[in-house]
């Protein structure tokens, strides 16, 4: 070999490395993530539209508990019905703690801007919630960094628009969830805007 192809295949070899260290950190993602959930989702759980929530870093345990709902139809908000009924209709339990351990490990999204007046307001609700409204602390079920907690999702860099329309949800009932209906029902929706901003910057 002579000295071009084996500087050649050096190089080669320390571009490979930190990708295939990435590769070790999170895990290779299962056949049925990489064949229909990275569609909507992202391979790694950073989706690119607001309508599909990052699922990136999500507490395994509620990922598994949404799933299991979308199976039984018992978490029926549109999107739900529309996008995962069908698709968890035949996942076994084994599947969902094989998807739900897999996008738990992922590196989390990262925040995106928004107008520091909103994210000032949104960190005043998640931090101290509204005594005035009775709205408690989001962080107190969420995370002082609103990194989620069992059953709690991870709320830190999900899609503004995906955060709006489940506190909608919430509120109208369309999702079921009696603390957050309560919770939503006394936000207004300049209330909700400024909460998802904070969420989203994160």
């Amino acid at each position: 070999m002579n000295a071009h192809a084996s500087a050649l295949a050096i190089a080669c070899l320390l571009l490979a490395a930190p990708a295939a260290a990435a590769a070790e950190a999170t895990g290779a993602a299962p056949d049925l993530v990489q064949r229909e959930c990275s569609t909507c989702h992202g391979l790694h759980g950073i989706s690119t539209a607001p309508t599909f929530p990052n699922l990136a870093a999500q507490p395994a345990a509620y990922l598994e508990a949404q799933l299991k709902a979308f199976r039984d139809h018992s978490r029926a908000d549109p999107h739900a019905q529309a996008f995962m009924w069908g698709m968890a209709a035949q996942l076994t339990d084994a599947k969902i703690k094989e998807i739900a351990e897999y996008f738990s490990k992922q590196p989390p999204a990262p925040g995106t801007s928004a107008d520091p007046a909103e994210v000032a307001a949104g960190r005043q609700i998640f931090e101290n919630g509204i005594d005035a409204q009775g709205v408690p602390a989001c962080m107190a079920c969420h995370g002082d960094k609103a990194q989620g907690n069992e059953v709690f999702p991870r709320l830190a860099g999900q899609h503004r628009g995906y955060i709006e329309k489940q506190l909608e949800a919430f509120a109208s009932n369309l999702r079921e969830n009696e603390i957050m209906h309560q919770n939503a029902t006394k936000l207004t929706a300049r209330q909700i805007s400024d909460v998802a901003a904070f969420l989203s910057s994160m």
